[in-house]
């Protein structure tokens, strides 16, 4: 594609509901067609949500363009932004299913006198006009969009499942109303003019039986976007200035306003709490049980469940913004998004249709040659049941109707997954490197000890400001620890990437952070400071030093708490037989003190950002599929770096942006759950593969009449419409069977 390199152009990502699909077929065909329309750099339609993941160049392309294109072939383009368009999606999806429902009752009404006649009472008077009565409504009405379907297929000399139905029903139809009219034609052949109307009504009705039974299901494989929107409450109580309490609807909250929220509501925006405490129900959110204890200055989330108490807090984050909003938006385009197993499904899907038409042609040209007499009746069935009992839909749900319900219940647990690709690649993990700060401790680091060379109230003074100006959060535990003292104002800071911090004050220079950073420039360290230094490093404590350019002013110890839940998840993880590495930037003694407890046995202390993401990248060399846990920015490089990246929730927004997975309570128990989560999904993905791959191998040279030489056995057409809708409905049916798994 060309482009103006005088201007920077900027690409969007969008996803859009597409409407009028019914088969695998058509999500490639969908998917063909957006692709190659000018100024789209790529596209994906996943079958199992009817949705396209388009990215393109607003400049030279749009929404209404994309829409156009698809409607030409029969689809269409759910467009939430446009004025005229009245009705939700949930709306559509509730009435095509209605409607769905409605046309199958009928059709199994209208069905039964065709099947009772055709297979009882076949030469009772009028029996071929009674079931050509009653099953032209099914075929001409209730079947219409079959045929209408794979008509605008064929203008486009394209081929999806409406082909299939529409050529063999039609066949069928059309060669029964022949024989009805012109008996005579086979009579002076000596043959019998036998009529086919219960085929083509029952396959009709049976596959729209299908088409109901895999709607429904498909509609349960979304439950957990479902319940995640069903959180938020629709009213909310604001507190007004003067004191008195209004009830607003949720899209009139606005950043900044002070919200009450009673025993048992929901709350509904992100805040921090202003006054009052009580415990809240947050489990929807992060997969925990236990109620999280809220008083002022405390974060809340939109969707969690106030328990016994009341307060008031102020709105932080509204609408699109909060955390749920941005859990819904990424299980989403999680469950939109394929698993790299998909790319060879839809090709598959993209030349089934126009195989299986071929086939029945051959079975049908086969039968002619080699069946003398009979070779025409016979070679029609067998054409018009291989046509039937093909189906594209299976192969098409296998693998996004996996993907939907694992990352469904993911979610649930409080496993945000933010792609198939990461799911699938999960089970192969076998090397997953720790951060030690927030991932396997609380993250929550307090001073324990400080020791001063000689108590100095400017030096106490220099130490707090510089701190104060750090973002590391050993430094906010500094900072916490000398909260009393009054700042200074300092000149030239500096932070000194995994080292520490530098400033001048009246012009001489201070220096706060590890070791390394005093060693490089040749401070000299005092005896009785080095002996708190090592006894606390033995103590697994990190040490923080603190000096002019000259000497080394003061030591500090800093201790953070090992998180209760990792010492078994880190247990759990070596019984998978996965391989354990911790890299830290603090100290050697703190770093082997915590792998000892924790019982990690391989640890790297000192690690700068970059060499954990070189570590990542050694690793790999060894052939490993390595996983990488953090939370904080320096861990972002790495996390980048890794085959699947995972990020502590409580942790910094930029590792959350970059990692695959975010394990929302910071609970490394989730990490090994993840794990056997991806085993299980990729385990239903292959059955659901095998059964699709074999039902079809099997079903299709069955169909074709490959066993009426051993046995006389040709398939009825009626049997093959019943097994081709069971094959779709049993692929997803399978696919639910993972909610009921641990």
């Amino acid at each position: 594609m060309a482009t103006d390199n005088k201007q920077t152009e900027i690409t969007v990502k969008q996803s859009f509901p597409v409407l009028n699909m019914t088969c695998a077929g058509c999500a490639v065909s969908s998917e063909s067609t957006v692709k190659a329309l000018p100024g789209v750099l790529n596209a994906s339609v996943n079958f199992a949500n009817a949705t396209l993941t388009v990215e393109y160049l607003p400049n030279m392309t749009n929404a209404s363009v994309m829409r156009r294109a698809l409607q030409d072939i029969g689809y269409d383009l759910f467009l939430e932004n446009e004025s005229a368009q009245q009705e939700t999606l949930e709306d559509i999806h509730e009435k095509k299913y209605k409607k769905l429902k409605n046309k199958t009752i009928w059709a199994i009404i209208l069905s039964i006198p065709v099947v009772v006649i055709g297979m009882f009472f076949m030469h009772m008077p009028y029996g071929n006009e009674i079931m050509w009565l009653f099953s032209t409504p099914i075929v001409l009405w209730l079947g219409k969009d079959f045929f209408g379907n794979a008509w605008k297929q064929a203008k486009h000399r394209s081929a999806n499942m409406d082909t299939l139905v529409a050529l063999s029903t039609g066949i069928a139809y059309i060669f029964s109303v022949f024989n009805m009219l012109f008996p005579e034609f086979w009579l002076k052949r000596n043959l019998e003019p036998h009529v086919y109307f219960e085929a083509a009504a029952v396959i009709i009705a049976f596959i729209l039986l299908g088409k109901l039974l895999e709607e429904k299901a498909k509609g349960n494989t979304s439950s957990a976007i479902k319940k995640l929107m069903g959180l938020q409450p629709k009213t909310v109580i604001l507190m007004l200035p003067d004191g008195t309490e209004k009830q607003v609807a949720i899209d009139d909250v606005n950043v900044g306003d002070v919200i009450l929220v009673k025993p048992g509501e929901k709350i509904a925006v992100d805040g921090m709490v202003t006054s009052g405490n009580s415990y809240v129900d947050e489990s929807m959110l992060s997969g925990e049980p236990v109620p999280v204890q809220k008083k002022e200055n405390e974060k809340v989330f939109a969707g969690t469940i106030n328990q016994k108490g009341s307060f008031q807090f102020k709105a932080t984050k509204v609408g699109k913004e909060t955390m749920l909003a941005q859990i819904i938006r990424m299980v989403q385009d999680a469950q939109g998004s394929k698993a790299p197993v998909q790319k060879l499904v839809d090709k598959i899907a993209g030349i089934f249709v126009p195989i299986v038409i071929s086939i029945a042609i051959l079975t049908f040209i086969l039968w002619l040659t080699l069946d003398g007499s009979e070779g025409l009746i016979h070679g029609l069935l067998a054409a018009v049941t291989v046509l039937v009992i093909a189906c594209p839909c299976a192969l098409g749900l296998a693998t996004p109707t996996a993907i939907m319900v694992g990352v469904g219940k993911g979610a649930e647990q409080g496993i945000l997954i933010k792609d198939a690709e990461s799911l699938e690649l999960a089970k192969k993990v076998n090397a997953i490197i720790l951060d030690k700060t927030g991932t396997i401790t609380e993250g929550k680091p307090q001073v324990t000890d400080i020791q001063w060379l000689r108590e100095d109230p400017v030096s106490q003074q220099v130490l707090f400001s510089l701190e104060k100006q750090s973002e590391h959060p050993l430094a906010d535990a500094v900072v916490k620890h000398l909260e009393n003292i009054k700042p200074i104002p300092l000149s030239s800071f500096e932070s000194i990437t995994g080292k520490g911090a530098k400033a001048a004050y009246e012009g001489e220079d201070y220096y706060a952070g590890n070791k390394k950073l005093l060693s490089e420039n040749g401070i000299h360290i005092a005896p009785q400071l080095q002996q708190h230094a090592d006894a606390w490093s033995a103590a697994s404590k990190t040490v923080i030093w603190f000096a002019n350019d000259k000497e080394a002013l003061a030591v500090l110890a800093i201790s953070d708490k090992i998180k209760e839940t990792s010492l078994e998840a880190i247990q759990q993880l070596k019984d998978l037989d996965i391989e354990l590495y911790m890299l830290t930037g603090d100290n050697e003694a703190t770093a082997k003190a915590i792998a000892e407890q924790t019982g990690i046995p391989h640890y790297k202390a000192e690690v700068l950002p970059q060499q954990k993401a070189d570590f990542v990248k050694e690793l790999h060399k060894r052939g490993k599929v390595v996983a990488m846990v953090g939370d904080g920015i320096n861990d972002s490089t790495a996390l980048a770096t890794a085959d699947v990246s995972i990020a502590m929730g409580k942790g910094s927004d930029i590792a959350m942006d970059v990692a695959k997975m975010t394990i929302i309570s910071s609970d490394l128990k989730k990490i090994p759950a993840a794990i056997r989560l991806s085993k299980q999904t990729v385990a239903t993905i292959r059955q659901n593969l095998f059964w699709a791959f074999i039902y079809n191998l099997i079903g299709i040279p069955i169909a074709a009449g490959i066993l009426y030489p051993i046995n006389g056995f040709l398939l009825n057409p009626m049997i093959a419409g019943a097994a081709m809708a069971l094959s779709s409905v049993s692929v997803v049916s399978n696919s639910l069977r993972l909610r009921l798994k641990k």
